[in-house]
């Protein structure tokens, strides 16, 4: 039988971290621990080596960007422990932190924007399987900084398109609902994004979409 899900909580609001918690718990998800404040949230994913730490970013004891101070020191002590922030604030600069130079397992979403329980449990099951899962908001906001040049120039409107669902963490089938495209016309897309990008070929096709999510974001 499959072991579920372990998952670290933390919000310093009592009402939203219950109610976090009670939809991961609906999910199957065990919620191993729920703090609020981000020295307790280090201090719990140090005991319970949870697959995913779920914060909001601005939480005591300073009330700034502890949360994700937090999460970067677990991911700095644990890589492959997965992380969502959920933060009410759009902030380009907290994404580029979080994502460093890889976003695997890594996830942000916009409160306002989780409408369903089912997004998170979704964005869960995609940073846990190493994907990234990332509000196209905070994508935008991201896509908005200036750069000397753009590494996208010769993508087409529509690799374009295939390239921001696969930053937000979207499969070739997902992205194929989304575009109402076939897969195979999918794959094609992706093939041509990682030609017109010089990613290696020997590289594995996760590495590979990782890679181009990165250029995405201008890493």
């Amino acid at each position: 039988m499959k072991e579920p899900r372990r998952a670290v909580l933390g919000e310093d609001q009592p009402i939203v971290r219950e109610g976090i918690a009670t939809i991961l718990r609906t999910a199957g998800i065990d919620v191993v621990a729920a703090v609020d404040n981000a020295i307790d949230l280090v201090r719990a994913a140090e005991e319970h080596l949870p697959d995913v730490v779920i914060t909001d970013i601005r939480m005591p004891p300073a009330l700034e960007a502890d949360g994700l101070d937090a999460v970067r020191k677990i991911r700095a002590a644990r890589p492959e422990t997965a992380v969502i922030v959920l933060s009410q604030f759009l902030d380009a600069s907290y994404a580029l932190d979080l994502v460093g130079d890889d976003p695997s397992g890594v996830g942000y979403l916009l409160k306002e924007k989780v409408a369903s329980p089912q997004l998170l449990i979704d964005a869960v099951e995609r940073v846990v399987a190493r994907d990234s899962a990332l509000d196209p908001d905070v994508i935008s906001a991201l896509l908005g900084r200036k750069r000397p040049e753009d590494p996208l120039a010769g993508l087409t409107p529509k690799e374009r398109q295939v390239l921001a669902l696969m930053a937000e963490g979207h499969s070739n089938t997902g992205i194929s609902e989304q575009l109402f495209v076939s897969v195979a016309a999918v794959e094609r897309h992706v093939t041509g994004i990682f030609m017109k990008l010089g990613l290696n070929q020997t590289a594995t096709g996760q590495h590979r979409r990782v890679l181009a999510v990165l250029r995405y974001l201008g890493q």
